[in-house]
């Protein structure tokens, strides 16, 4: 058994147009926005989505917007997501990046929240 939970709500943006987007989800969701000094293609749309981490990241790619899993157990839930049709497509870090059927890009990666925040969230899957 393992568990897992939606950890944030990434809004990918082309890195020419990163800035922009930035302030325009943050005056649109009324958040204050916030670089992630770690991480710098992140900008931290703090408390847009109340217990889910959403940010805008730029990417070398088109815009999209895409989910991040966190997981207890990082194999089982890859598992657990390909036989429900997902194909991976990258690993950045930790990150596990997959397709969903239907052409959505989603990330699998470690727990990131603290233990009690994930337990109230999370699905426990067999």
């Amino acid at each position: 058994m393992h568990s897992s939970r939606v950890y944030a709500v990434i809004i990918d943006a082309p890195e020419a147009e990163a800035a922009r987007s930035a302030d325009f989800w943050s005056a649109a969701l009324g958040a204050e926005a916030r670089p992630f000094p770690p991480a710098p293609q992140f900008t931290s749309l703090h408390q847009a989505l109340p217990g889910l981490v959403t940010a805008v990241q730029a990417v070398d790619d088109a815009p999209r917007m895409h989910l991040d899993i966190e997981t207890d157990d990082v194999e089982a839930e890859l598992g657990r997501l390909t036989a429900l049709g997902a194909r991976p497509v990258a690993r950045w870090q930790e990150c596990h990046v997959l397709r969903a059927p239907g052409g959505h890009l989603l990330c699998v990666l470690p727990q990131e929240s603290d233990a009690e925040t994930f337990r109230a969230g999370a699905t426990v899957w067999p």
